[in-house]
């Protein structure tokens, strides 16, 4: 793991115990941490930014965390808090969803049944109806960013994540 990202068993801002890797991309790592005052699991999102600060992508981690903040549907991963570690890298911490990604079920099913594909579509549907209706458009809709998990009555929901590239519409008063 990179040096910046903090491992197993580090504190993140004194009070998030790292736990894992859940996934990694080309520009971030998301960590399972639990919340050390609340005895909460939840997921950290960081930034590898192994050349030193890129403002571009530190905003675009604060644009992501600022418009998933907006949104309080079930079909959206919710946002906790955002911060930086003392290097300055910056993080969200959001909810941790059990589950795997739609890719993943895919990949491990091979077919999906239409009426399931349907029901998935649906509810990413209402995800991003909600984002729309925040002037949130979020321009990266793929398998991989949504999150399949159960409701506690053991029916499927899909969670949308990952408003890394999501712009505004939103209008600045004149």
């Amino acid at each position: 793991m990179d040096a910046q990202i903090p491992g197993p068993g580090e504190l993140i801002a004194g009070k998030l115990r790292v736990e894992k890797v859940l996934g990694a991309g080309g520009m971030g790592v998301v960590l399972a941490a639990r919340h050390q005052d609340l005895g909460e699991r939840v997921a950290v999102k960081m930034l590898r930014l192994p050349t030193g600060m890129d403002k571009r992508a530190v905003e675009r981690l604060r644009r992501e965390a600022r418009a998933a903040a907006k949104l309080r549907g079930e079909h959206v991963v919710r946002v906790m808090d955002v911060g930086a570690l003392e290097n300055g890298a910056p993080y969200i911490v959001m909810e941790y969803v059990a589950g795997r990604t739609v890719a993943q079920a895919r990949e491990a099913s091979g077919r999906i049944p239409i009426a399931t594909a349907v029901d998935w579509v649906l509810q990413a549907c209402e995800a991003l109806a909600e984002a729309h209706g925040q002037n949130i458009v979020h321009r990266d809709i793929k398998p991989s960013n949504l999150l399949l998990t159960m409701r506690p009555d053991g029916s499927p929901l899909i969670k949308l994540l990952d408003f890394g590239i999501a712009k505004s519409l939103a209008i600045a008063p004149t």
